[in-house]
This record gives structure tokens, C-alpha cells and sequence, in this order.
């Protein structure tokens, strides 16, 4: 993991998975300052080095000055989970009467997509975010860049089977929901309330046909403008907001 906020983040909300920090012998601002006390306070070690040092360290990446070895450890806050334990949390909150909010991208393959759509996720409050095991993105030093830190707060979930995963959650009481550019019914027209999957698809070819058959509706971001398409983390963030919108009011209802 590299980059101050991402490190940063990591330090307050899961410092047991970091093993140390390599850090530019010659920074010593005060967000450095912040992290090398946030070290100190959990008793994570630090190692000055030169800045060449790092840039190998990050695969090239804006490291900041500072790169953290992290130990991946499955469950919320740590940067991934099983695909039982999403389980576990969705039986919990049908149990709880809370409406799951779950992100499913189908082949998304850039870091810097998938990391973009982590930090949509946590925006929304999402409570994971479901991607194929296998010809997608995971989580990278990169992915945890650009995700700004949602990748320590958001779960990443890697599935083997993305249309059989979608079944089980369907067969639990979540509603999923497949963004289409091609389908009629616009996101605005389906209720998000209920518990629900939305579903975006890799880039270039969107959601495949068997997760699109999967999918309980198909639906469309009204677009009246020039373009054709969104980027897929656009199109994540518009639909995760329109759930957010839509919850919001019921709450102000109710």
C-alpha cells in the first residue's frame, strides 16, 4: 500500500494488518509527522529510505514518500472478505430489517476503475463490493490509491462464480439490479430500498449475458446529452446515489 491518505487511513481504522512502513528519509511535513506518530502509538516499525527505494516499492506508483506493508487479512476494514461472511452479513441485516446496498462489478479490469468505484461504495455506504475471482481487478497498491482509502472501509469480495453468487443473494431477498445501456426501464423507475445488488459491467463490453440474465431488472442512466456511455465508476456512483436518494426520502417519510 502506498500513498499518505491511504496509509493514513489504514493506520486509524486497521493498524494490526500493517507490518511496517518505508518512508522518504527526507520528508518531514506534518502529515509524515501524523503518520510516523500513528506508527509510533501501535508500535509499527519505520524505515527511512532513498526515493528510488519506494519508487520500486510502488511499481512506479505516487507513493508520497511513504509505502506500508500490509498483511491482507478477509473481513470489513481490512480490504477483503469471503464470500461467507457477505453471507453472514446479509442474513444479519434481513434478520435486522436493514435493506443490504451491495456493489457486483462483472469484469471491471483497471485498478484504477475498481479503486474508483471502492471509494463510490464507501461514499454511499455500500456494505461490500462483489468482483470475479478470475479476467477482473483486484486489490492492488494501486486500487488502495485511488480508492483513497474506501479500500479499508468498503470489503472487496472475489467470487468464483459471479452468476452463481448472484443467485445465492437473490434467494436471500436481495434484488439485483443490472445497469444496461441498452435496456428501456430507466435506474429512476426501480425501487432500491429493499435489500439490492446493483451491477455494472466490465469496460467496453458491459455486464456479460448470463449476468445479465441473472439480474431481476435491467435498467439504464437516462443519458440526453452527446455521449452514449458512462465510465463505469460513474456509472456505479449514479446508481449507488439514486439507492442513497431513494432510502433517504423513505427515512423522511416514515
Amino acid at each position: 500500500m502506498f500513498g499518505i491518505h491511504p496509509v493514513r487511513v489504514c493506520l486509524r481504522r486497521n493498524p494490526g494488518s500493517v507490518v511496517g512502513l518505508s518512508v522518504l528519509a527526507s520528508r518531514g511535513d506534518p502529515r509524515m509527522r501524523e503518520l510516523l506518530a500513528l506508527a509510533a502509538a501501535h508500535g509499527i516499525a519505520v524505515r527511512e529510505v532513498a526515493a528510488r527505494e519506494l519508487d520500486a516499492m510502488s511499481g512506479g506508483g505516487n507513493h508520497q514518500g511513504v509505502v506500508a506493508a500490509v498483511r491482507e487479512a478477509a473481513g470489513p476494514g481490512s480490504g477483503s472478505a469471503d464470500w461467507p461472511a457477505l453471507v453472514r452479513l446479509v442474513e444479519a441485516h434481513r434478520e435486522q430489517g436493514v435493506p443490504s446496498l451491495l456493489l457486483v462489478l462483472d469484469g471491471v479490469q483497471d485498478p484504477h476503475n475498481l479503486g474508483a468505484c471502492l471509494r463510490s461504495a464507501a461514499a454511499a455506504g455500500a456494505h461490500a463490493v462483489v468482483v470475479p475471482r478470475r479476467r477482473a481487478a483486484g486489490m492492488t497498491g494501486t486500487v488502495r490509491k485511488v480508492a483513497s482509502g474506501a479500500a479499508e472501509i468498503v470489503p472487496l469480495v472475489e467470487v468464483t462464480n459471479l452468476v452463481r453468487a448472484l443467485a445465492e443473494l437473490a434467494r436471500r431477498g436481495v434484488t439485483v439490479v443490472g445497469a444496461d445501456a441498452r435496456a428501456s426501464l430507466p435506474v429512476y423507475d426501480v425501487d432500491l430500498r429493499p435489500p439490492v445488488a446493483l451491477v455494472l459491467g466490465g469496460e467496453g463490453r458491459g455486464v456479460r449475458r448470463l449476468t445479465a440474465e441473472a439480474c431481476d431488472w435491467l435498467v439504464a442512466i437516462p443519458m440526453p446529452g452527446a455521449m452514449e456511455s458512462l465510465n463505469v465508476s460513474v456509472a456505479a456512483g449514479v446508481c449507488l446515489f439514486e439507492a442513497v436518494r431513494q432510502r433517504l426520502q423513505d427515512a423522511a417519510l416514515a
